[in-house]
């Protein structure tokens, strides 16, 4: 049996928060291993990277969520009893509700309302106005998940909404003021939520068959009751609240346009093909999630390595979509190195590795990549602006990590 390497001897929970997206691949680097255990919230964690180690932490037979997840990510991203802390047929049979909104038709719409919600965001702008980008895009998106998931959103509520729900992201890797405004935000999201939820059981307010509102309002558990209401709740907010989220890639997307005139020039304009490999190296490059957990469901033995039952282990995210096995100069941004990429599952996994049907893997990773799409062409075909010299640095370190300045844009044109 191998020893399975060790980092330190005392709980290193505040490194977590010293060094964010590095901890885990500084600490693979220095041991030379892929796997390595630490002690994190006075628990034994063990740690595992790379292609295999997805391949290993999404191997449901060896693995699960129940329990995975810490309280305070529950109470601020995710959620209580969602769906990311599901196992076995409950958590297929949900996740199948969530995978019946990503159909082409429903990712077309999605697309379509974007473009919409920015063109109409763009018209608001004057001529001699100096605009965040990350905010604008918070709103946008914010607009658009709400009317694709069919749910009513007053002009004078977007700000608080869209706030709300970008504030359970933030709190993720937070602690303090931050974290406790994401737990605030969630706990009136999910009012908020609920209500929309009983008002159209009640008939209060009519919701379209095919859209997330009814469909989660009306979906019925593995003994055939509906959702408990809150709970309902917390799974429409899984939908939307991704979305929302995107506004982070939407100002690194807007950092590589600048940084690169040469990819701007190759965005505009570009066919389908292209745009779709600017997105994903927009999501494999620049950091968003840093790890993930699962629990040991039955002990067992992976490369002379022993997982205990009941240990908790954590995927290197971040590493991983920076492995240099995998992607050549990992730390440059190249899109045409997905020009013939096969897909793999457990390679890029910017939200998670593994099948989307059948696994873990994120269900709004599809929504992730159409509302980038959608946000990279309304920037390069449909506006002119200028970036004015401003902080564009991004920590890795603060988790999660954007632009310091968020991306200011003035001189903006609407081309004709």
């Amino acid at each position: 049996m191998n020893k399975i390497p060790r980092d330190g001897r005392f709980d290193q929970s505040i490194n977590v928060l010293r060094e964010g997206y590095r901890f885990l691949p500084a600490r693979f680097e220095r041991l030379h291993t892929d796997i390595f255990q630490t002690t994190l919230l006075a628990e034994k964690v063990i740690c595992v990277t790379g292609e295999e180690g997805a391949r290993l932490f999404y191997d449901k037979e060896k693995f699960q969520r129940k329990g995975a997840l810490p309280k305070r990510i529950e109470k601020s991203l995710f959620g209580e009893n969602a769906i990311q802390g599901m196992d076995g047929n409950p958590h297929q049979h949900r996740k199948l509700l969530f995978m019946s909104l990503m159909t082409t038709e429903h990712l077309e719409r999605l697309s379509q309302m974007t473009t919409e919600q920015w063109r109409k965001k763009a018209g608001e702008w004057a001529p001699d106005e100096e605009i965040v980008l990350f905010e604008e895009a918070k709103e946008v998106l914010c607009r658009a998940a709400c009317k694709w998931a069919g749910i009513p959103l007053e002009e004078n509520e977007v700000t608080e909404r869209a706030e709300q729900l970008w504030s359970m992201v933030d709190a993720f890797g937070a602690v303090g003021p931050r974290h406790w405004k994401g737990r605030k935000a969630r706990a009136e999201s999910e009012k908020w939520m609920e209500k929309k939820i009983l008002d159209v059981r009640e008939q209060r307010l009519q919701a379209s068959e095919d859209t997330a509102l009814y469909q989660m309002a009306f979906h019925k558990d593995t003994e055939g009751n509906y959702l408990d209401s809150q709970i309902a709740a917390v799974e429409l907010l899984n939908v939307i609240r991704p979305t929302v989220a995107v506004a982070a890639y939407v100002a690194f997307g807007a950092l590589a346009l600048h940084e690169d005139q040469e990819q701007e020039a190759k965005v505009r304009g570009a066919d389908s093909v292209y745009i779709e490999m600017f997105t994903q190296e927009i999501r494999r490059l620049f950091p968003f999630v840093p790890f993930l957990g699962a629990r040991v469901r039955r002990g067992f033995i992976w490369n002379g390595f022993h997982f205990k039952k009941g240990r908790l282990v954590l995927l290197d995210i971040h590493g991983t979509d920076h492995d240099s096995r995998l992607w050549e100069h990992p730390h440059e941004f190249k899109p045409e190195r997905f020009r013939d990429w096969k897909g793999g599952l457990f390679d890029l996994i910017p939200q998670g590795g593994g099948e989307h049907y059948t696994g873990h893997r994120c269900p709004g990773e599809w929504i992730t990549i159409e509302a980038i799409k959608s946000s990279m062409r309304f920037l390069t075909n449909e506006l002119e602006y200028d970036v004015p010299s401003q902080d564009l640095s991004y920590s890795v370190t603060r988790m999660p990590s954007l632009p310091k300045s968020g991306v200011v844009l003035t001189n903006i044109r609407i081309k004709p």
